[in-house]
């Protein structure tokens, strides 16, 4: 690595203050110790209270959707997304390879079977033409349903993942959904705050859901939420998500297998602050975009990736291209050595073990691009 990398590091370092500069931590610079200290005070720190109502009820207005139910992290948000959109055991969910572990595991949880699509080299996630170039060589349509010829299962859903939060090509998706007749259900966990032409990420899929773990752009600690525009799913997601108890003033009558994927109303207070914040921390996540671009520019054979025309990232984490004259791993190893937190992008989903026998399509530019991506640092923080 040349000089031009280690005054990268020194750059960074100083931009943050820090010897050590993590991935991403999370801020509290606003009434989170006043909204949970009023939980602990007032005793209303589970399962119910204020400000679990309140959080969905701003989440909604923010995002632009109906409804919103929270949720105990975004994984639970996405198995109860699949399952409310109506996923059934031993059918099949399109999903990009290359995303966290999570999408793969909720469409698991419910018996069915991911099915990996490629991504796109502009999104980063899953590329609309050649979810249709797949479906035209594996699929067939039979009662409006499309079937998988080669395992004879149905496919019913497509699972989008907004990668470090850069939105898919929605429209499209859309309408490929709507031909072969497939449910498209949002996993936008790292796009809060997220557009699409204007439209909030999370809002074109039948439902979506999103994450507050503690590494996202604002967080309940643990914590995630399921978006909906349709009351009729929002109700049943909230009845299952507690314990699909029917209501009563003291009788136990639960009428289904429910989850208690609850989020306490100590962490939805913490949700509350942070949500109030929001908008503030992705202007200065959109003030490091300009500076990691600062320092990015002279380097060789590396580029910041960014927002496409009609979308607004909220550049969840900041990316970096390696371009074939760099090794990943050399970089890496630099970037850590010299205190600047850096992490690869995930294993795509075929390598993993429980996958490797999943069906998939060509993922060339899954191959091509699991060697080529870097996250660097992105907490939101103004420099100086």
């Amino acid at each position: 690595m040349n000089n031009q990398w280690l005054e990268f590091t020194k750059q960074i370092k100083e931009h943050y203050k820090k010897d050590f500069v993590p991935l991403h931590e999370p801020t509290f610079n606003g009434k989170e110790l006043e909204y949970v200290t009023d939980c602990v005070q007032t005793g209303w720190v589970s399962s119910v209270g204020s400000y679990v109502t309140r959080f969905e009820e701003d989440l909604a207005r923010f995002t632009g959707v109906k409804r919103a139910v929270a949720v105990m992290n975004g994984t639970a948000a996405l198995h109860i997304a699949l399952k409310v959109a109506g996923v059934q055991p031993n059918e099949e969910v399109f999903m990009p390879a290359l995303t966290f572990i999570a999408t793969a595991n909720a469409i698991s949880y419910l018996g069915a079977m991911p099915h990996f699509v490629d991504v796109s080299d502009k999104t980063l996630g899953l590329d609309p033409q050649k979810l249709e170039a797949h479906i035209l060589e594996i699929g067939e349509l039979k009662n409006n349903q499309l079937i998988n010829k080669e395992s004879g299962r149905i496919i019913r859903a497509v699972v989008p993942m907004h990668t470090f939060g850069h939105p898919v090509d929605l429209e499209e998706l859309q309408l490929v959904c709507e031909k072969y007749h497939l449910v498209l259900v949002e996993d936008a966990a790292e796009s809060l705050g997220s557009y699409y032409k204007g439209k909030h990420t999370g809002g074109f899929g039948n439902v979506s859901a999103v994450s507050f773990n503690g590494n996202k752009i604002i967080t309940t600690g643990g914590g995630g939420a399921i978006l909906t525009d349709d009351d009729e799913l929002a109700n049943y997601a909230k009845h299952i998500t507690t314990t699909a108890k029917v209501p009563h003033l003291w009788e136990y009558n639960h009428d289904e297998i429910g989850y208690n994927y609850r989020l306490p109303n100590i962490n939805a207070a913490l949700g509350c602050a942070q949500l109030e914040q929001v908008s503030h921390f992705i202007e200065q996540k959109r003030e490091l975009t300009a500076f990691y671009g600062k320092l990015v520019a002279p380097i060789e054979g590396v580029k910041l990736f960014k927002e496409r025309e009609n979308t607004s990232s909220n550049y969840w984490l900041q990316t970096l291209i390696l371009d074939d004259t760099l090794e990943r791993d050399e970089v890496l190893a630099f970037l850590n050595d010299n205190g600047v937190m850096s992490r690869p992008i995930w294993t795509p989903m075929h390598y993993l073990k429980p996958f490797i026998e999943c069906p998939r399509a060509d993922l060339s530019t899954v191959e091509r691009l699991k060697k080529k991506i870097i996250n660097i640092p992105s907490t939101p923080i103004k420099e100086g």
